[in-house]
């Protein structure tokens, strides 16, 4: 692969057949529909699969995809720090999709699974209104729910981490279905 960390839909596109495809969404994320021919390693554990990640650019390049491009690209830094050359898809799966290219989904009946990102602002909102009502009725000191969400939210843009995706990836719901690298 050249050394640029990223490609773009229509660079991924043309050379998909040379490709190996790893997902970093969680399990649930990757049944809901992905590139043609990808595995699954949720960024979680990607430091674990380096090895597996390694042997497999020994036959083809590898092409780390998300929804959107940030999870990738943070996978990408991560088998760079273990000299693992990878590109990340600018756009992710949503551009890949948005382009007009066939995703893959799983035999039998798709189950439809809410992005992280989407999981995360749904957890972040009904935490924030839990502390709101309950410092209102029962005491004040709830109000140090929303308030630490708030500060969370606002650590998370700085260093561009996400502790609530972390938690929330671990749930049963987000583990389904991961296959093994390729």
């Amino acid at each position: 692969m050249s050394t640029s960390r990223t490609l773009t839909v229509g660079e991924a596109e043309a050379r998909l057949a040379e490709l190996n495809v790893v997902d970093v969404r969680t399990p649930g994320e990757f049944a809901s529909g992905r590139l043609p021919g990808a595995v699954n390693v949720p960024l979680e554990r990607i430091e674990d699969t380096v090895p597996d990640l390694r042997d497999a650019t020994t036959s083809r390049p590898l092409l780390l995809v998300c929804a959107s491009g940030a999870r990738s690209e943070k996978a990408v830094a991560a088998l760079a720090s273990h000299g693992v050359a990878a590109a990340s898809l600018t756009g992710g799966t949503r551009g890949w999709a948005s382009a007009g290219h066939p995703l893959e989904y799983p035999r039998g009946p798709v189950r439809r699974v809410w992005g992280m990102e989407r999981q995360v602002r749904f957890t972040a909102g009904v935490l924030v209104l839990l502390g709101l009502a309950l410092g209102l009725l029962v005491h004040p000191a709830f109000q140090l729910l929303p308030a630490g969400i708030a500060g969370g939210l606002v650590f998370s843009a700085l260093t561009d981490t996400c502790g609530m995706a972390v938690v929330l990836g671990r749930l049963p719901f987000n583990r389904r279905g991961a296959a093994s690298p390729g």
